[in-house]
């Protein structure tokens, strides 16, 4: 096994000590070589190698968005209530979650109430991102590295969201103050002018409840109440 793989596992600890694979049908990211021949099968077309993004919505106990990036093979993640917006003006916040398997991008369906996480999931976008990230030098900067620091801009190319946009962290008052208790959050906002945002421009972002899956075309209430609705094998070997 090498750096990388150990590295994964390290990182999807946090993501596999919360769930009951066998109940919400989930997939682990155990099976990883497996999983992802499956999974490519279901994937947007690319035509580049540049790493991979997705945004799901979540109806949980609270409503709201997922947005994951592909990074050093796992999907960074954070929670942002109010969804991503094509508008600048628009600051959302991100609140960082745990580290998801990249067969995640692909999950669509009703996770059991009572387990973490219960509620419908639906892929609202995908597609893939550039890297734009510099130094006060305008040097480039390796993504990961830039993540660490706290600031990272990047251009998504997706079916719905496209542009230039930027995730920045910043400290609660708690955190400021030695407290504990305090989290690292982080504001999502698109950059640039709105006009050069391709399809969906000036639009902020759609009501959760009437958006459509990129990969269905269905809502959450229409993948909750479907019986053929995607789901993923508990065992690890894909979607069915």
């Amino acid at each position: 096994m090498d750096g990388r793989e150990d590295g994964q596992k390290d990182g999807l600890r946090t993501y596999r000590g919360k769930r009951h694979f066998d109940r919400t049908g989930e997939p682990s990211g155990e099976h990883a070589a497996e999983a992802e021949a499956e999974a490519e099968a279901g994937a947007a077309p690319s035509a580049s190698d540049d790493p991979l993004f997705v945004v799901q919505i979540h109806d949980a106990s609270t409503m709201h968005f997922d947005f994951r990036l592909e990074v050093d093979g796992v999907l960074k993640s954070w929670s942002v209530p109010k969804g991503p917006s094509t508008d600048p003006h628009d600051k959302r916040l991100a609140i960082p979650t745990e580290d998801h398997p990249m067969t995640y991008r692909d999950f669509e369906g009703v996770i059991p109430r009572g387990e973490y996480g219960g509620g419908t999931v639906i892929v609202w976008d995908r597609g893939t991102y550039r890297s734009t990230s510099h130094d006060k030098r305008n040097r480039s900067v390796p993504f990961g590295e830039a993540l660490e620091k706290g600031h990272v801009t990047f251009e998504l190319h997706g079916e719905k969201l496209r542009g230039q946009y930027a995730l920045t962290r910043f400290h609660s008052r708690e955190e400021k103050s030695g407290g504990s208790a305090g989290k690292p959050t982080w504001l999502l906002v698109r950059t640039g002018s709105a006009s050069r945002a391709g399809r969906g421009s000036g639009r902020g972002t759609p009501d959760p409840r009437r958006a459509r899956s990129v990969r269905s075309g269905r809502t959450l209430r229409q993948v909750a109440q479907a019986p053929d609705a995607p789901t993923w094998e508990s065992d690890g070997g894909g979607q069915k």
